[in-house]
């Protein structure tokens, strides 16, 4: 399992966050387009790092067009030295529309033949197919040399999609290298839902399941004393209530019969009664979706519930000395 941590997308930090992950033994790099364009922050960590992952995790694919997509990887692959993951994400409709002022169709749909257009594109670029992509949202059939990347050497980035219910996790399964999963999930949906959909989407394409990873970071509680602990567990808990009043998210909540919760949750956060959320995540909630617990329980823990079905994570040592980060990250590779 590879063990990756969220860097600073202020572009003044990126150099000491690079240089203090590789000194914890961390694998790979991230940042989240929330605030700030995650390619710009993600190049700074290439040219300070020497055999990290960097990784957008995630960026808004409905937000560029495959094309522009495909040469923001592309060059940071090969600037990276074949060490950069593209992560995409569709966000949602309303920030799609509103906020990049892009258009928004179906999005299973759309993201499968965003996806596909830029392995079409790839193609050309790497294996001299010729470019000749028509679908239903996107049309790439214009390729001259004069545009075409020529620093070829480190191939295409492997490209992983983010995705909770099981129509994008088939689209991830069909079209990417790996499923990025939203922290508001647990180990019984990652089996029930996540895996069959998986194992669908790979039979569809025609492609070994094996050559498919899986990104999962639960949420974690945890501190070196007592009082630190209980101020992880209120901050789980208001991260939890938050997810869980996203209609999208219901689903999860749902399989552990918890879908009425959905429902209540969405009416306080509708009715600016944020402070009153997180008193409706009890301790079975709490303990389903986070991991919690002194920091050498960590490990042992989440190995129990995603060893076998977790090729990637994400480990963030709030709290934690750099010797007892070191030593999490060691026992979560074993």
């Amino acid at each position: 399992m590879k063990i990756d941590c969220s860097i600073s997308p202020d572009l003044t930090k990126v150099k000491g966050d690079v240089s203090r992950l590789q000194s914890l033994g961390y694998d790979g790099a991230r940042v989240a387009e929330l605030t700030h364009d995650p390619f710009l922050p993600l190049t700074l960590a290439a040219e300070y790092s020497e055999d990290i992952d960097l990784m957008t995790s995630v960026a808004v694919a409905f937000a560029r067009n495959p094309m522009s997509m495909a040469h923001l990887a592309h060059d940071l692959n090969a600037f990276s030295k074949g060490r950069f993951i593209l992560g995409l994400g569709t966000q949602v409709q309303p920030h799609v529309v509103k906020r990049f002022g892009m258009p928004w169709y179906k999005a299973p749909r759309q993201m499968r033949e965003f996806i596909n257009a830029m392995h079409a594109i790839f193609d050309c670029w790497y294996e001299g197919d010729k470019l000749n992509f028509e679908g239903e949202y996107y049309r790439h059939t214009l390729m001259p040399k004069t545009f075409q990347p020529t620093n070829t050497a480190y191939g295409r980035p492997k490209i992983y999609l983010s995705a909770t219910g099981p129509l994008m996790t088939k689209v991830a399964a069909e079209t990417a290298d790996g499923l990025i999963m939203h922290p508001f999930s647990t180990e019984r949906y990652i089996r029930e839902v996540n895996l069959p959909a998986i194992a669908e989407g790979r039979k569809k394409a025609d492609v070994a399941p094996e050559d498919f990873e899986i990104d999962y970071a639960p949420m974690i509680a945890t501190g070196q004393t007592e009082e630190e602990i209980e101020k992880s567990i209120a901050q789980v808990r208001d991260r939890i209530a938050f997810y869980g009043s996203t209609p999208g998210y219901r689903m999860v909540l749902e399989l552990h019969g918890w879908g009425e919760l959905q429902s209540e949750l969405n009416r306080l956060m509708r009715e600016h009664r944020t402070s009153e959320m997180a008193e409706l995540i009890d301790d079975e909630i709490l303990h389903t979706f986070a991991i919690v617990g002194e920091h050498e329980k960590i490990a042992p823990e989440f190995k129990r519930r995603y060893g076998d079905l977790i090729d990637r994570s994400a480990f963030l040592a709030t709290g934690l000395s750099a010797e007892d980060t070191h030593s999490v990250i060691s026992q979560l590779r074993l």
